[in-house]
């Protein structure tokens, strides 16, 4: 049996399951791009938006304090993580926010996707319960 094979039925995560599930060449590529369409896409409408600067400079990079769940393990640590880093809590804020003619929520949500698109242009993505480096789009940090 395969390390993926093994693990998938175990339930057990290993970095050796993980690095083969990585995207990679022109999909890791058109990944990275998308995240800087969605990065430049929000701050220009966050712009157009005529959002507070000083604001979404304090709030971009709250969804990184996520990564502090990894105090408690990496498989709660990437649940965390994860939490902060999908598109659907902010979706469901921008939608909530246009429903509702609620500029501070749709400013929230803005910033928060503008966030995602900034890390996923530089090559961070959701985790996998081995570890912060091991991610969607391939392995990042130290190889040890």
């Amino acid at each position: 049996m395969t390390d993926t094979a093994s693990a998938e039925t175990t339930g057990a995560v290993t970095p050796a399951a993980v690095v083969p599930g990585a995207v990679t060449g022109g999909v890791r590529t058109l990944l990275r791009l998308e995240g800087f369409a969605l990065f430049a896409g929000m701050t220009l409408l966050y712009g157009v938006w005529d959002g507070l600067w000083w604001i979404y400079a304090i709030l971009f990079f709250v969804p990184d304090l996520s990564f502090a769940a990894y105090l408690a393990g990496p498989r709660f640590g990437a649940m965390i993580y994860n939490a902060a880093h999908s598109y659907l809590a902010p979706m469901t804020m921008m939608t909530f926010g246009f429903s509702t003619a609620e500029p501070l929520i749709l400013s929230i949500a803005m910033i928060w996707l503008a966030h995602i698109g900034f890390d996923r242009m530089l090559g961070y993505g959701l985790k996998y319960a081995a570890g912060f480096g091991f991610t969607h789009m391939g392995r990042i940090g130290k190889k040890s």
